[in-house]
């Protein structure tokens, strides 16, 4: 396909769809712009050239069991979907993110081993970032026991339940020169140990060790130039091998608790069950910043004033998997979650009760870390989630700060070693929290199944089992006939009068979250900030070949709409017929498409556009 403008844009654009039954299936898509704005010669006169690439691969699961191949890719150039009229008209042009990925996986047969390797690009359209993966390579063992004896007598013994599972992972930055020098280059090793023990008969026991290694082609080392006033920094190349381990103890179990409402309250509740699961670990690690670990290092300087300062950095800043972290650790943690359900009385249900969930999950999580120099205790996690309906849960998590801030001599504020009753500023104080929900409306939302429909249809029911099959292949021609005369009555309702149906659908997305704002000096603390995004789109059909549907964003900022799209649609049999607009905004515009819908004529069609969008005109 293509399109050309007057004053000299011009764009093509190529689909392909591919399949071979049983192997794979997949499509492609390409398309090229060249956007001319202005008159040649004047300051506003620009020429613009962006491109867009589709593709998309699945493999059919019957054709390799051990070897399958994937691939989704959208990629487009920053300026694409700011110069392609049609995404205008479609959720595409609010995308601020793109990313593809392409993976090969192969499992062997009667292994363990599995192998993959995958691209991955990542684009921000905003500010053009780009960031190519490539090729991430995986090795992967699957969990294993292997103390586990081959032909067991008796009970299972402790060292069997001892479990150990591996990865490998390597990967480089593309579009570089040298392979050793330019890219960067990187391979992970994990080795994850854990088993299970029960003791007590009530009490879980969890040891686990964690073994984490990184090798890298490069070392940086950074250091002050006196004369020049600034960093400068030595790149070493080679081969460097770091690794990091921690180690930990969990014990869990349940308790339950049941409570029976008194008598004189009624018998519609049966029973209070809830349900208390608490966990405490504890987990260790050595300080990998020490200097006998080697990963660490630090250079200092005097700057013009006549100040000292001190710079830590870490050899391996630059690595893809990171480097192990700095400051010992001996903390000790604490999660209690609940569970509180109710039994009521339901003459409905074939047990005769029903279980009503109060609070699904009620979970509260710290920790505290012995080794820790200050700032021992960590921020309290919280989290609910409440089924408030049958198909809508709530869930709401929040953090809360335990100590308070001080200004430092910069006048910059800092989170210091004092808890905040010690203040007299009560115990915590809410740092953030926030929740999203989503529901969609239709027809079908508020309607309700009478008693008296549902016997009349379990009495239908019954009627068409007791019926003979000469009667019911009676009942079919005559329904046949019906058919064939057009005296069917199945578009007419109980007063013989036709059926106006008229589809529906609304969803809403909303999502609201609080956090710290700005810092208020004289109570020495941070005031609250809210923020709220919504965005709904819906959809009717008044008849059969009439369509409305429309979607927009809500600013609450601004107070006001920020993106509106809608859309009109008509089946004129063997043509369709489109009616785009865009109602308000900078992006203010309409479409008008008209084309015959088989696909063997799909470019026999007429588009009219808007002139202005934008503020570029189109002629």
């Amino acid at each position: 396909r293509g399109e050309i403008y007057t004053k000299g844009s011009w764009g093509v654009s190529a689909h392909s769809s591919y399949v071979k039954r049983y192997k794979f299936r997949g499509s492609f898509d390409v398309s090229f712009l060249t956007t001319i704005t202005g008159d040649k010669g004047s300051p506003d006169y620009s020429k613009m050239q962006n491109f867009q690439v589709i593709w998309s691969h699945q493999q059919d699961t019957k054709a390799n069991p051990a070897l399958n191949f994937s691939a989704s890719v959208n990629f487009a150039t920053s300026g694409y979907s700011r110069n392609d009229l049609n995404s205008y008209y479609n959720q595409n042009f609010t995308e601020n993110t793109k990313s593809s990925t392409v993976n090969a996986t192969y499992r062997r047969p009667g292994s363990k081993w599995s192998f993959s390797a995958t691209a991955n690009i990542a684009q921000r359209s905003q500010d053009s970032t780009l960031a190519v993966s490539f090729p991430n390579l995986t090795v992967t063992m699957s969990q294993l026991a292997p103390f586990k004896r081959k032909r067991s007598v008796g009970g299972e013994r402790w060292y069997e339940k001892i479990k150990l599972s591996y990865s490998t992972a390597q990967q480089d930055v593309f579009f570089k020169k040298s392979l050793i020098k330019d890219w960067r280059n990187g391979m992970r090793h994990s080795v994850p140990v854990s088993a299970t023990f029960s003791i007590f008969n009530y009490l879980n026991l969890s040891p686990s060790i964690s073994l984490n290694d990184r090798m890298y082609t490069s070392k940086i080392r950074r250091q002050w130039d006196t004369q020049a006033s600034r960093e400068i920094q030595d790149t070493t190349h080679g081969f460097y091998n770091i690794f990091d381990f921690n180690a930990s103890l969990a014990f869990d179990t349940k308790v339950y608790g049941f409570y029976k409402p008194m008598k004189f309250l009624g018998d519609k509740v049966q029973m209070i069950r809830h349900v208390i699961t608490p966990t405490l670990s504890f987990n260790w690690n050595p300080d990998f910043g020490h200097p006998m670990w080697g990963y660490y290092d630090y250079y200092a300087y005097t700057d013009q004033a006549g100040k000292n300062h001190r710079v830590d950095y870490s050899y391996f800043s630059h690595g893809i998997f990171g480097v192990p972290g700095r400051g010992k650790s001996g903390s000790v943690s604490l999660n209690i979650a609940n569970n509180l359900e109710m039994k009521v009385k339901d003459e409905n249900d074939s047990t005769g009760s029903r279980k009503v969930s109060l609070i699904e999950n009620l979970s509260l999580s710290s920790s505290y870390n012995f080794a820790a120099d200050s700032l021992k205790l960590s921020p309290l996690q919280t989290s609910i989630m409440l089924r408030l309906v049958k198909n809508f849960n709530l869930n709401l998590s929040a953090t809360w700060d335990p100590y308070v801030y001080k200004l430092d001599a910069n006048g910059r504020e800092r989170q210091v070693n004092r808890y905040r009753w010690q203040e007299g500023k009560g115990l915590y104080k809410l740092a953030s929290t926030g929740t999203s929900f989503s529901y969609t409306f239709n027809n079908d939302t508020f309607k309700r199944k009478n008693k008296d429909d549902k016997k009349n249809n379990n009495a239908s029911d019954n009627e068409e089992d007791e019926t003979t099959e000469e009667e019911s292949f009676s009942n079919r021609a005559e329904a046949k006939r019906r058919n064939k005369t057009g005296d069917s009555e199945e578009g007419s309702d109980s007063d013989g009068y036709a059926k106006w149906d008229c589809p529906w659908s609304l969803s809403v997305n909303y999502s609201i979250n609080y956090g710290y704002g700005e810092f208020d000096k004289v109570k020495m603390d941070y005031k609250g900030k809210w923020t709220q995004n919504l965005s709904f789109n819906g959809n009717i059909r008044p008849t059969k070949n009439w369509n409305f549907s429309f979607s927009a964003s809500y600013n609450f900022e601004l107070k006001k709409i920020a993106y509106m799209n809608c859309s009109i649609s008509r089946d004129l049999h063997c043509f369709t017929m489109t009616a785009s607009f865009v109602p308000m905004g900078p992006y203010k515009s309409y479409n008008f498409h008209i084309a015959v819908k088989s696909s063997l004529l799909k470019d026999l069609k007429y588009d009219k556009r808007s002139q202005g969008s934008n503020n570029i005109r189109w002629y």
